[in-house]
């Protein structure tokens, strides 16, 4: 009896120091970031400002907080149901409310301390001399920066009638006020009329954004570095009132076509998973998931690498309700909406894959985050002609592609038209580094305006499957680069 009596009491004992090991585990990161913030002299408080810390540590601050709300490592199999749902469905791809937001602080910061902030506006983008790294002035960003390099400034030819897509004297009419929306361009309620020419009619600089980004559109690029349209129709992807929905045909995976009160219409494709989670290894690449992310970096990587030939794409909050299920016509989509247990609005439209209950999209309560690619024009105005890709990879369990059994690939391609004269070769290389950058495997086709004939740009299209695999380099997709011993960057 005493004998089980001292086994009781060791056991209790055993209990209670595991308990007080697992209070000082979870205690440890918070004291040790406690003490750091002593170190730096800021006493340990939480809510300091540092304007300059947070625009250089902002992936470090992400990283950090994603690993306390305890993300599941990158082995971790993705969860298929209700992704949405998970802490970060709420931002909007470090979402353009917390820029906007943060872009306000450094602001008023600013105004608290103008003798500063006009000293700091003239720093010059310069090395430390004890060998830190080089660091752009306050107020000028990192893109910016890089904009200023002498490789972003090499000037296009002069552009003729037959280098542009559209002739805006000749092809684009746009008529608002015959539409019957009297809001189309004044959405904010601002009684400022339109430009008009001396003929009475709308001048092109008061067309809606989007059309102006089609008009912008040349033989050598969809966006010039510079233009000011750019932003503006970034905002309008994000701020536009939707005012109906459909489901985009084709595809493998669920996508909504939305058109916004001022007629532009772009691409939204759901958050289907977190940004923390990777593709497991044992995944294929034709089945994975398509990432609304990856479109929104796909286009940024695409700006930096000076290629502009990604259609702009910004991240958006949606509310699925109010925005996809009360304004869409399209009685498919429609059905597909249910309030799941958790009094969650979900949806699944139709489509090859993970278009059912168990894949449904929910968000919480309804509101979900995705990506909008702006729309190309019309194909009935700009036809654009798809290629296959001489590097298209297999997309079986078993076979493979024939550049992945021949070493000699390439120089079959070399005598294919339209590969044996011009740049398209090259456009291929820019566009397999591209991929490279991105671990995207899916490059099946691409398109090109038909205007142009062969003498233009690859338009780089559907992103979704890049940026599944962040630690882990795919070096088969460079593999024609290899092969033909060529690149243009």
């Amino acid at each position: 009896m005493i004998l089980f009596r001292k086994f009781r009491v060791l056991i209790l004992m055993v209990f209670l120091v595991a308990c007080t090991m697992h209070i000082m585990i979870d205690l440890l990161p918070k004291l040790e970031k406690r003490a750091a913030g002593a170190d730096s002299g800021d006493g340990g408080c939480q809510c300091a400002h540092h304007p300059g810390g947070e625009s250089q540590g902002w992936g470090k601050q992400r990283a950090r907080s994603a690993a306390e709300a305890g993300w599941p490592n990158k082995h971790t199999l993705r969860i298929l149901q209700d992704f949405s749902n998970e802490p970060s469905s709420n931002l909007t791809s470090h979402s353009l409310e917390k820029i906007t937001a943060a872009a306000d602080r450094a602001e008023s910061f600013r105004r608290m301390r103008p003798s500063a902030g006009k000293a700091e506006e003239h720093k010059p983008l310069i090395g430390d001399a004890s060998g830190g790294r080089t660091v752009p002035a306050h107020g000028v960003s990192r893109l910016a920066a890089l904009f200023e390099h002498p490789l972003y400034k090499v000037d296009l030819p002069p552009l003729t009638d037959d280098d542009t897509l559209f002739n805006v004297n000749n092809d684009i009419r746009f008529y608002p006020r015959a539409a019957g929306n009297q809001g189309w361009h004044n959405e904010e309620g601002n009684e400022e009329e339109d430009e008009f020419s001396p003929t009475g009619e709308v001048t092109a600089e008061s067309y809606p954004n989007w059309l102006r980004f089609h008009i912008g559109i040349n033989r050598y690029e969809l966006y010039s570095r510079h233009n000011p349209v750019l932003d503006a129709l970034l905002k309008d992807l994000v701020t536009q009132r939707v005012t109906s929905v459909a489901m985009k045909s084709g595809g493998t995976q669920l996508k909504l076509i939305m058109t916004f009160q001022n007629y532009g219409q772009a691409l939204f494709k759901p958050m289907k998973q977190t940004r923390e989670q990777e593709t497991p290894p044992d995944f294929f690449y034709f089945s994975d998931f398509e990432r609304h992310n990856a479109e929104i970096a796909a286009f940024h990587l695409d700006r930096i690498l000076d290629f502009r030939r990604v259609p702009p794409v910004a991240g958006r909050l949606v509310n699925m309700t109010r925005e996809i299920r009360d304004v869409t016509r399209d009685k498919k989509l429609w059905r597909t909406f249910f309030i799941s247990p958790a009094n969650n609005v979900c949806f699944y439209g139709e489509c090859s894959y993970y278009c059912s209950t168990e894949h449904a999209l929910c968000g919480k309560p309804d509101q979900i985050e995705g990506s909008l690619a702006a729309f190309l024009p019309d194909l009935n105005l700009a036809k654009r002609k798809t290629w296959r890709n001489p590097w298209r990879r297999s997309y079986h369990k078993r076979k493979k592609a024939e550049w992945e059994v021949d070493p000699d690939y390439c120089d079959e391609v070399k005598q294919t038209p339209p590969y044996d004269r011009g740049t398209r070769l090259l456009d291929i290389m820019d566009m397999t580094v591209f991929d490279f950058l991105m671990g995207n495997m899916d490059r099946h086709h691409y398109e090109t305006f038909e205007k142009f004939g062969n003498d233009t740009f690859i338009i780089h299209l559907d992103n979704g499957r890049g940026f599944g695999k962040h630690s882990h380099d795919e070096l088969s997709i460079l593999v024609p680069l290899s092969q033909c011993c060529r690149s243009d960057i």
